[in-house]
């Protein structure tokens, strides 16, 4: 693995995180779904500071990114780090840049004294699936995701 260092999204990286998201979207065959355009990106990560970005970056390119914002927990009675995405350049993968941004995360969520990391999962991805597992990651397998959206969110 060549050095890999971090930085955290600045307001120009905009169409970048856009990228790394569609990319993303591509490889979880969800690329219909993505709605996010850099205005909205723009209003909700820098204006109105609801998530943050943070960049793995190799020989000046960055080939990783990691979105997370801050998630509470009442029976720890603190905030936590929740990851809601996490993808590598496939050119990248392979060679620990993935691990290397949840150490990252890790790092980020004791120095701010956050009581855990934690992040969901496709279940067919099992690449994935058997990644965190090898790094001690814990299967939440009592919980589901239940999700409001759309119309459904506004009817209700």
């Amino acid at each position: 693995m060549k050095e890999v260092t971090f930085r955290f999204a600045e307001r120009k990286d905009c169409k970048l995180i856009l990228d790394f998201i569609k990319k993303l979207a591509s490889y979880e065959k969800m690329s219909d779904e993505v709605v996010a355009n850099e205005s909205l990106l723009e209003e909700w990560i820098f204006d109105k500071k609801k998530a943050e970005v943070i960049f793995a970056v190799v020989d000046g390119k960055e080939v990783g990114f990691a979105l997370f914002f801050h998630n509470f927990s009442t029976f720890l009675g603190r905030a936590g780090i929740y990851l809601e995405d996490l993808f590598v350049l496939e050119e990248y993968r392979g060679n620990g840049y993935g691990k290397a941004l949840l150490k990252k995360l890790a790092q980020i969520t004791r120095e701010r004294g956050c009581g855990r990391l934690e992040w969901c999962c496709l279940d067919w991805n099992t690449p994935s699936v058997d990644f965190y597992l090898a790094l001690g990651a814990e299967r939440m397998d009592d919980w589901t995701t239940f999700r409001l959206s759309g119309d459904t969110l506004t009817n209700f």
